[in-house]
């Protein structure tokens, strides 16, 4: 049955930031967020490269292998906000880790046992995505339930730096493992990470400031429709929306066409692919510690602008690449940090506005109203950069694919967000349904 009502919660029992790395539940909340991340970071590497190295997938074979991880976004996101503004978050992350640690565990014993095709990774990629959907859902509405709402940005900042330390982790780590030692060494490490998170996230003491439940809640169905009715009508959250959607699309398309480039165009190593992916990570951790100051200087509006074309448009030069490997790894060093610095920049941001203007009954629910507008585009995406590659070759294919990254800041350049000021913007109504 859904928890008891938690929201006679003190503001004392809040975190502060500045007393973030003094308390006991903020460090595990951080050690199994961190964890979980670096478990998710490796499988993004690992099992594309699991099904490109050792099952030789074609160019639309790894299309649909990452659109099927995807789809869940798709199918389940709704429900999963549904599900989070009912339940303790901390309860729906361990569960996810739980399962994403079986999941991952069976690949690495198909492997060990020779029985791994094609058809098992796409039902276990499906699997590890569904879990990842609630899990993400439930981090979003996870801070706001523990700091004070004039503290998202910083709260923000913090929890955002253990994925920019999964991102530098985690692809290096990944395509190490499948290039040194074995596929099933690499898939089994994904599954250790989830498996710390579950310990680590599963000790936390804190008692969690869960929205009361009504006499009579509404159904399920009804509870949907109240977020995707809330997020439409707001003109912030649905201008997130639209550039998260353009996005999420097109840079499903890029990597979908830019991991075959660096393996097949490039003639890089599984190494030197994870090497590449991870410098996002460097990047990304300089973006969540400048996102606590930089909103509050220039404004959020022209931050998220300005990083989403910083970002974004970088990744127009990887098609120009040719010639040696010492003069293509430090160019896609390059560009991975640049790529990872404005990204994470935009992230932290974006998730603060959206944080600011949503009461606490429909945090979930907007979340995951906002992950499938946006992230539900991305099996498509996939798809089609699988298409652009087959039809248009890598070079051509990448070409397209980040050209169409641009659409993000063009949206944002022409909605509200782009007059945001350096105040974030106050909650809106919400209805009281529950």
């Amino acid at each position: 049955m859904p928890p008891a009502s938690s929201s006679a919660a003190s503001d004392s029992s809040r975190l502060a930031p500045s007393g973030l790395w003094r308390d006991a539940d903020f460090r595990r909340l951080w050690l199994g967020q961190t964890a979980s991340q670096l478990g998710e970071h490796t499988s993004l590497v690992v099992l594309p490269l699991l099904a490109v190295l050792t099952l030789d997938a074609t160019a639309g074979q790894l299309g649909v292998l990452r659109a099927v991880g995807q789809a869940p976004i798709l199918l389940l996101a709704l429900l999963a906000g549904a599900w989070v503004d009912r339940w303790r978050t901390r309860t729906t992350m361990v569960l996810t880790d739980a399962g994403r640690a079986l999941a991952l565990g069976a690949v690495a014993l198909a492997c060990l046992s020779g029985r791994l095709g094609m058809s098992g990774l796409l039902v276990l990629a499906f699997a590890v995505g569904a879990l990842s959907v609630f899990f993400d859902v439930a981090y979003q509405a996870s801070l706001v339930r523990q700091v004070e709402r004039d503290r998202l940005l910083r709260g923000n900042s913090a929890l955002e730096g253990s994925r920019s330390a999964a991102q530098i982790g985690g692809p290096a780590l990944g395509g190490a493992l499948v290039s040194l030692l074995s596929a099933p060494i690499a898939v089994a490490s994904g599954a250790l990470f989830f498996a710390l998170s579950f310990l680590s996230i599963r000790r936390i003491r804190r008692a969690e400031a869960v929205p009361r439940r009504p006499e009579h809640p509404p159904r399920v169905r009804h509870r949907i429709d109240e977020g995707l009715r809330f997020v439409v009508r707001d003109p912030v959250l649905r201008a997130v929306c639209l550039a998260s959607a353009a996005f999420q699309f097109a840079f499903a398309a890029t990597m979908t066409v830019y991991l075959l480039f660096l393996s097949r165009e490039l003639h890089l190593s599984g190494t030197v692919v994870g090497l590449a992916l991870a410098a996002a990570g460097p990047g990304a951790l300089l973006g969540s510690v400048l996102a606590a100051r930089l909103p509050g200087r220039f404004g959020h509006g022209p931050v998220l602008v300005c990083a989403a074309a910083l970002g974004d448009g970088v990744f127009l030069w990887v098609p120009a690449l040719h010639g040696s490997f010492a003069v293509a790894l430090p160019a896609l060093l390059g560009v991975g940090f640049v790529f990872g610095f404005g990204g994470q920049l935009v992230n932290v941001t974006m998730m603060a506005v959206r944080q600011a203007v949503t009461p606490a009954g429909m945090q979930g629910r907007a979340a995951a109203t906002i992950t499938f507008a946006g992230m539900g585009l991305t099996p498509l995406g996939s798809l089609f950069g699988g298409c652009l590659a087959g039809e248009w070759g890598l070079r051509t294919g990448l070409l397209v694919a980040a050209a169409g990254m641009m659409l993000s800041p063009v949206v944002m350049a022409l909605s509200p967000l782009a007059r945001l000021g350096r105040e974030l913007p106050t909650p809106r109504g919400a209805p009281t349904g529950g």
